[in-house]
């Protein structure tokens, strides 16, 4: 009994019901009656005239569809804020009233916080968004292609032998040229290995055993030679350890299919009549001349 209670389809459910009883306290009989939504001729042309003169081009069938669906969207939520007396003392525009509808929902979704069992179901069923990428430790000795010219290659291959030398070893800190990154990195993912060296450096980096100098690997700023400390695997942490990150994720996925069956089920309330305005038959005849 107490599993099927901790259900998040439940929860929806109480959350739903919860808010109608809400609406149905406090809306205005006449607004909920107007219950047909017309999307007229001039409102398609204003829609197509903005999109042209934000994009400097028409918007293609799909692009229109979906701009007469938003409008449709954004009607609906508000007759619903205005039904529930969300404009009452308010100068905030349509639009804002609108997201008040979706706002008051979102924290209805909130309240019910999924518990740690949901959480970690979450979690395993979605392994690849909480993965920590490998880390590499490492140093280098950089060479610049500027300075040295054609000798660059040359100089990093006998610098190599030097610094692998167990007879004569060199000192890597004065070795090379001077580098504006520094020379020691600790634990960098390939993100910022790629940020700093370029995404070949990095993944020429990955392929170089640790232990030993090696090279040389180049950047857009020249040659290096490389001596890696330590690398770690990618690794999924404990729920413990990323909890608050797994939890936003979980109520933004909830929050996201309750919205659409909440709008959904509100649509449905609604008759919807788009026209077909003569600027939309012409915006057809010009893509297929295309």
């Amino acid at each position: 009994m107490k599993r099927w209670l901790q259900e998040p389809l439940l929860h929806f459910l109480l959350i739903g019901a919860a808010l109608f009883a809400l609406f149905y306290q406090v809306a205005d009989p006449e607004t909920v009656s107007d219950n047909r939504i017309v999307i007229s001729e001039q409102d398609i042309d204003r829609m197509i005239t903005l999109f042209e003169r934000k994009l400097q081009r028409l918007p293609t069938e799909q692009e229109l569809n979906g701009l007469v669906e938003a409008h449709i969207r954004e009607e609906v939520l508000y007759r619903e804020a205005l039904a529930m007396g969300l404009d009452q003392d308010d100068t905030i525009v349509r639009r804002r009233m609108a997201q008040k509808v979706e706002f008051m929902f979102n924290d209805l979704v909130d309240a019910a916080e999924p518990t740690d069992e949901e959480l970690q179901q979450y979690l395993d069923g979605n392994p690849d968004k909480f993965i920590e990428s490998a880390r590499t430790s490492f140093i280098h000795v950089y060479l610049s292609a500027d300075e040295r010219g054609d000798k660059v290659m040359t100089d990093a291959q006998q610098l190599l032998v030097a610094l692998n030398s167990k007879q004569n070893p060199i000192d890597s800190d004065t070795a090379g040229d001077p580098f504006m990154f520094g020379y020691t990195f600790d634990a960098q993912s390939d993100h910022q290995i790629s940020g700093m060296f370029g995404s070949d450096f990095a993944t020429s980096l990955a392929t170089l055993a640790a232990g030993s100098w090696q090279g040389p690997v180049a950047s857009g700023y020249g040659l290096h030679l490389v001596y890696i400390n330590d690398r770690t695997e990618p690794w999924r942490p404990l729920l413990s350890e990323i909890r608050d990150s797994v939890l936003y994720e979980v109520l933004a996925e909830r929050r996201q299919l309750a919205n659409s069956a909440f709008y959904k089920t509100l649509l449905e309330r609604y008759d919807v009549i788009v026209e077909q305005p003569l600027m939309q038959q012409s915006l057809v005849e010009t893509e297929l001349t295309q």
